[in-house]
């Protein structure tokens, strides 16, 4: 019997941390065993062969070959919640370490087997973090479409013209946050890539760090657009966000610009495996403060109208566009291979919003950066 055994399930095109296991993406519901560095994958007999061919997949059962006494049930999860129960019966094993991600339904199957389930939140986690170099090269291509994309945005907003209202025209037409969002929308298609939804947020909309930015956008306005795409080929995410400016900039607008650019680039330099979450963070708003702006403290209670950065430095990025480990209070030590993004931020409901936002992999001595070439200005004429 293994020493230890431990055991995941869902839909590994939907649940990111099975399909990291075994780099196999299917739409139904699958279950992993893995032991003494082996794994078992049971799904759906159709997928047998395909995922016979998968590299990290070690062997492959369907759920007929482990059916109980009473049959399976008609219902393909339950099925795989059962046949997953059975083998791990035949096996001897009365006890297994599950993930964070388990489906109630294959730990409902693994109890009336009398099976003990031990739950590790770090489980998978860890493993998902400490990017190898395959995972690097995807993210390095991933975040490559993502600024190519976001130059155009930018450049296709600062070239607009602006009315006697200070509205911003295209061709004619009215220049809105959906106009944008659509012209990027098929610009990623283009590039093979999905799109959950840009944020093309201008003036006080920008204020609110995650309004996804809606109606006109004017001239003399800060207009935030962060892209955040999946490349289709890989699976793997980009995400970037830069801030342009149509017309004149105003000085206070300049100035909060200028913070957040020190505070990317404190950050930036702050990063290195062994170091912490926190420390990045630290480092970040302690220039955002000496520039004389705000930041958001837990015990602050800052007036709205007030240029303050109110959210963490950054988060970890991969197979999810979100994902451990956060660059925030209390963030973790960072590993080598921990991929990141570091995107500070001022927001006022006075003034709008200025974020800016790259995309980093934390090495032994500090880190890489995959879209230093980008500008960072605000006027992308």
């Amino acid at each position: 019997m293994a020493n230890s055994v431990n055991v995941f399930a869902g839909i590994p095109a939907i649940n990111r941390t099975l399909y990291h296991r075994i780099r196999f993406s299917v739409g139904d519901p699958v279950a992993i065993i893995e032991s003494d560095g082996q794994n078992t994958l049971i799904l759906r007999d159709i997928e047998m062969e395909r995922a016979r061919q998968a590299e990290r997949v070690h062997h492959v059962h369907c759920p007929a070959e482990f059916a109980p006494e009473q049959g399976l049930s008609g219902d393909r999860e339950t099925a795989t919640a059962q046949a997953l129960a059975e083998c791990l019966v035949r096996r001897g094993i009365g006890s297994v370490t599950v993930d964070r991600s388990l489906p109630m339904s294959f730990a409902h199957e693994l109890e009336q087997r009398s099976v003990t389930l031990t739950y590790n939140p770090s489980l998978g986690v860890e493993e998902r973090r400490a990017k190898d170099p395959q995972e690097v090269e995807c993210l390095r291509e991933a975040q490559r479409i993502t600024a190519r994309v976001m130059r155009r945005a930018c450049e296709w907003v600062a070239s607009a013209e602006a009315d006697a209202k200070g509205h911003l025209l295209k061709d004619g037409v009215a220049l809105t946050s959906e106009r944008v969002q659509t012209k990027i929308d098929i610009w990623l298609l283009e590039e093979n890539c999905s799109n959950p939804g840009s944020i093309v947020a201008g003036g006080p909309q920008g204020a609110d760090c995650h309004h996804r930015g809606t109606g006109p956008l004017k001239t003399g306005q800060p207009i935030i657009i962060d892209i955040f795409p999946c490349h289709k080929a890989t699976g793997y995410n980009g995400d970037c966000t830069r801030t342009v400016v149509h017309g004149d900039i105003p000085d206070e607008v300049s100035r909060m610009h200028q913070a957040v650019a020190a505070a990317k680039a404190a950050g930036i330099a702050a990063t290195a495996a062994g170091t912490s979450g926190e420390a990045v963070h630290l480092a970040t708003i302690h220039e955002i403060e000496a520039f004389g702006f705000e930041s958001d403290r837990p015990t602050d209670s800052l007036p709205q109208n007030t240029p303050s950065m109110t959210h963490g430095t950054g988060h970890g990025i991969g197979l999810d566009v979100h994902e451990p480990p956060l660059l925030d209070f209390k963030g973790p030590e960072l590993v080598v291979g921990d991929a990141l993004t570091i995107e500070p931020g001022l927001y006022s409901t006075r003034v709008g919003g200025v974020r800016l936002e790259d995309l980093i992999v934390a090495t032994e001595t500090g880190c890489e950066h995959l879209n230093a070439d980008l500008s960072e200005g605000l006027v992308w004429r």
